[in-house]
């Protein structure tokens, strides 16, 4: 049976913050802005980008909370330490981006892996909360519905059946940068269908405690998801 062609992908516009925190990272990755080093002014940057001072000012915001800059009160933004070493955050546009072939394949490591984690160490609560989002994934689907949090609730639980709490969250924040990309397999029903059947297919080999047939079923999985959005990752 052949696969469905791919929805295609809506491409949405960049936002002036991404384009300049981009370029900031840029050339502090680049060593052009040393570890130390003060930043150019609010006003200064806003001028050199032709942006206006809050789209700047969002833009050093991103750089702080990912551990680029620090700021000092009334003395500006100055370069961490260990610029962009000490946080983890994929690039802005997310599933939009060209990076989107990379992330899955991120996703393919971490949650094959983490099925067959779960496989092994499953517990009988982690059982019955898989059984519960598989089942809201079949009420959505029976009637027509958006299983998108659903579907995002079941990797989750998968996340939580390895019982590694830093496993679990990867696999949750993983899961919250790519929910959106979810949401055109439920727009099909019969994209809906087949996705759904290989949840169930996941399941059936954690609940059997096989690890190997729980890494082939997610790696087949998250290869067809990618697949459904008009990506192909590199075969084995």
């Amino acid at each position: 049976m052949e696969m469905p062609a791919p929805l295609p992908r809506l491409a949405r516009p960049v936002r002036l913050s991404d384009e300049v925190f981009r370029a900031l990272e840029s050339r502090i990755r680049a060593g052009e802005f040393a570890p130390g080093a003060r930043l150019p002014t609010e006003k200064e940057l806003a001028g050199r980008f032709g942006v206006s001072r809050p789209v700047v000012r969002e833009a050093v915001s991103r750089l702080k909370a990912d551990g680029y800059v620090e700021t000092r009160q009334g003395a500006g933004a100055y370069v961490g330490a260990q610029p962009g070493k000490l946080s983890f955050r994929l690039a802005p546009g997310g599933a939009e981006s060209g990076e989107a072939a990379q992330v899955f394949e991120l996703r393919l490591l971490v949650e094959a892996g983490a099925a067959e984690l779960a496989a092994r160490r499953r517990t009988a609560q982690d059982l019955r909360d898989l059984r519960r989002e598989l089942a809201r994934m079949t009420q959505a689907l029976a009637g027509g519905l958006d299983g998108t949090e659903a579907d995002d609730a079941f990797h989750r639980a998968v996340g939580a059946a390895t019982h590694n709490a830093h496993l679990g969250r990867f696999m949750e924040f993983l899961g919250g940068q790519f929910s959106e990309t979810r949401r055109p397999t439920w727009a099909d029903p019969a994209l809906a269908k087949a996705a759904q059947k290989e949840h169930e297919k996941i399941v059936a080999a954690i609940e059997a405690g096989d690890a190997h047939a729980a890494r082939t079923a997610a790696q087949a999985h998250l290869r067809n998801a990618a697949r459904r959005l008009g990506l192909l990752l590199e075969k084995e």
